[in-house]
């Protein structure tokens, strides 16, 4: 019977002890919401508590055209979890197709 109870008692403090922040839980931290959507482009980003960033911006080009096309300008950040080293990727993205550049991409 006392085994029961202390089995018991035990198992009560595990289920009472604070759980504690998760280290590994990611936020928002600020948000640039989206604007003109549907207008001729868009405007948005966002920056997340772990580092991770992402900035886009879009242009109708041509418009009203048969070469009419979207023209995104933009970069998006994150850092590496092993290594802690931030990393950057500046890129368009229109008619001619994906252009990233970033110190760690190869020309």
């Amino acid at each position: 019977m006392k085994l029961i109870v202390a089995f018991a008692f035990v198992v009560a403090v595990a289920y009472a002890a604070p759980q504690g922040l998760h280290q590994d839980e990611v936020v928002l931290v600020k948000e640039t919401p989206s604007d003109n959507v549907g207008l001729g482009g868009y405007n948005y980003g966002y920056e997340l508590s772990n580092g991770q960033s992402h900035q886009e911006t879009a242009d109708v080009i041509n418009a009203g055209t048969e070469n009419e096309a979207l023209a995104v300008r933009g970069s998006f950040t994150w850092v590496d979890p092993l290594t802690n080293v931030r990393y950057t990727v500046n890129y368009v993205a229109d008619e001619n197709g994906f252009h990233p550049q970033g110190e760690h991409i190869p020309s």
